[in-house]
C-alpha cells in the first residue's frame, strides 16, 4: 500500500527537500504551509515527476485555526498519515529580553504548541492502528543555552526522546532530528549575520534528509546530521556550562 507523509513548512529548505525526498520514494504527501502560491507549485512539479498524489493545506500553525485544520489532516481516517515531519519553523534575529514579547508568543506556538498539537493527534491514530512515524525537526541548539529558541528545540528534543520509548509497544516511532547550520532561507528570513559561520559548519538539506530517514529506520530517537556536529554535541553536553554558553552567543 501507497504510504502517506505530511510535511509541516515544505516551501524550502528542509521541508522541501523531505517532500522531494519521500515523494521520490514513493510517499503520497500533505504540505502544509502558509504560501499557497508556493504550496500548489511544488505539488505540481511533484506531482508530474514522480506520480504521487499530493495535498496542500494552506495554514498558519500560530493560529488556532491553522493547527486545528493540519490536526484534521492528520486523523483523517480515510487518508491515513503513516509519517508526521514537525519541520515548520523560524527564528527571532534578536535576542530574548531585547524582542518583542508577542514575536516571541508567535515563536513558541510555530515551534512547540503547533507541533504538540500534531504529535498528540499522530500518536492518537497511530496507537489505534499500532503504527506510525514521526519526525521532529529540533536543532543542535537544543543542547546548548541559546536563548529561547534553544529552549524551544530543547523541549521538542526532550519530549520526542520519551515519546520513542513510550509508545514503541504500539510501533510508534518518534525522533528528533537535530541539524546544525543548513543551507537554507532560514537565516535570511530572520535576517541574521551569519558571517562568522566557518564553511565547514554548513550542511547540504538533502544529505541531511537521507541521512535522518536511515536514521528513523534504524529506530534512533535522535538523529545528529555529520561526524562535526555528532561530536559538538557531545561537547555541548560535557563541557562546563560558562565555556559552552560563551560559544553558543556566535551564529545567531
Amino acid at each position: 500500500m501507497t504510504r502517506r507523509a505530511l510535511i509541516t513548512g515544505p516551501t524550502a529548505g528542509i521541508g522541501n527537500a523531505f517532500a522531494r525526498e519521500l515523494a521520490r520514494r514513493g510517499y503520497d504527501l500533505i504540505l502544509v504551509a502558509r504560501d499557497t502560491e508556493r504550496l500548489e507549485a511544488i505539488a505540481a512539479q511533484l506531482r508530474s515527476k514522480h506520480r504521487v498524489d499530493v495535498d496542500v493545506i494552506t495554514a498558519d500553525l500560530t493560529t488556532v485555526d491553522g493547527v486545528a485544520r493540519t490536526v484534521n489532516a492528520v486523523t483523517d481516517t480515510t487518508s491515513p498519515v503513516d509519517l508526521l515531519v514537525n519541520n515548520a519553523g523560524a527564528s527571532l534575529a534578536g535576542w530574548f529580553g531585547t524582542t518583542d514579547i508577542a514575536d516571541e508568543d508567535k515563536q513558541l506556538d510555530l515551534l512547540v504548541r503547533a507541533p504538540m498539537h500534531l504529535m498528540d493527534a499522530a500518536i492518537k491514530v497511530m496507537a489505534g492502528r499500532r503504527g506510525g512515524q514521526i519526525i521532529n525537526v529540533s536543532s543542535v541548539a537544543a543542547f546548548t543555552p541559546r536563548g529561547a529558541y534553544s529552549a524551544h528545540k530543547a523541549w521538542l528534543l526532550n519530549l520526542s526522546e520519551w515519546a520513542n520509548i513510550h509508545y514503541a509497544d504500539v510501533n510508534i516511532s518518534v525522533m528528533a532530528l537535530c541539524p546544525g547550520f543548513v543551507r537554507t532561507e532560514f537565516h535570511q528570513r530572520g535576517d541574521m549575520d551569519t558571517s562568522g559561520i566557518p564553511r565547514w559548519m554548513w550542511l547540504n538539506a538533502d544529505k541531511l534528509v537521507k541521512t535522518s530517514l536511515k536514521d528513523l529506520d534504524k529506530g534512533k530517537s535522535v538523529s545528529i546530521p555529520t561526524i562535526r556536529y555528532k561530536v559538538l554535541s557531545i561537547l555541548a553536553r560535557y563541557l562546563p556550562k560558562g565555556v559552552v554558553t560563551r560559544a553558543a552567543k556566535r551564529g545567531r
